[in-house]
């Protein structure tokens, strides 16, 4: 017997059959992966606001990072910013995103000076100024589910993830690993700080990437999995 040729032939079966299988151990995880979690249904949509480009901008059928900038957007240069380079860069190319911020009338000028700020020549096309009253401001954030407010200046440092159908994402247990062990309370995270760059790049960016996979499976007719609510778990803990 040839061993030389028999342990040749070995080798390269290992390595044929390697790949193989360790695919076939992905497939199932890529079907029952864990979704983006629903924290807040019927986010209103923005009719009652106008855009700054010819197009009306709404939230339903896209994917859309929405955050407000206040009466002084120039003094959001840094959270526009963070925004720009660790998310709208990232997710420019993905089918129905946008980032939309929400502005009071009368602001058009300053946001001007803001887009030159932060876009350095590039495309911003799917980053897009609303204006509108400070009624309709107040109303569409207090349709979203937040623990923080809105200063006077109808501004915050965070930003919301809404998906096409006008739910809310998020997480309803954002526990770590150390406080799941020491069976510390639930708490949620609804919103995103941009000024923590820290949580936007491990938390938000993570968060987006599954809500992407989530609508590419859907479209593939691959998606399996029912997204939690936060209703599932107020009844869990009930039960």
């Amino acid at each position: 017997m040839d061993y030389k040729k028999v342990s040749r032939y070995v080798v390269l079966g290992v390595l044929f059959f390697l790949p193989v299988t360790f695919l076939l151990f992905l497939y199932p995880a890529t079907h029952n992966y864990t979704p983006l979690d629903i924290v807040n249904e019927s986010v209103l949509d923005l009719q009652q606001f106008s855009s700054d480009s010819e197009e009306q901008i709404l939230l339903k059928d896209h994917i859309t990072v929405l955050g407000f900038f206040g009466n002084t957007p120039l003094n959001k240069a840094t959270t526009a910013s963070n925004l720009k380079e660790l998310v709208y860069d990232k997710f420019k190319g993905f089918k129905r995103f946008q980032i939309v911020i929400v502005m009071p009338e009368g602001t058009e000028a300053a946001v001007q000076k803001l887009k030159a700020e932060i876009s350095g020549y590039e495309d911003l096309r799917f980053w897009h100024f609303i204006f509108g009253e400070s009624s309709n401001i107040q109303k569409l954030f207090f349709s979203l589910k937040s623990k923080i407010e809105l200063s006077e200046s109808l501004d915050t440092d965070h930003v919301f993830i809404v998906d096409k159908d006008l739910n809310q994402r998020g997480r309803i247990d954002d526990r770590t690993d150390n406080e799941l062990e020491k069976k510390r309370s639930v708490y949620g995270l609804n919103s995103y700080d941009c000024i923590e760059v820290a949580e936007i790049k491990n938390k938000m960016s993570e968060d987006m990437r599954i809500l992407f996979t989530e609508y590419r499976q859907k479209r593939k007719g691959e998606f399996n999995s029912d997204t939690r609510r936060a209703s599932d778990l107020k009844e869990t803990a009930t039960n």
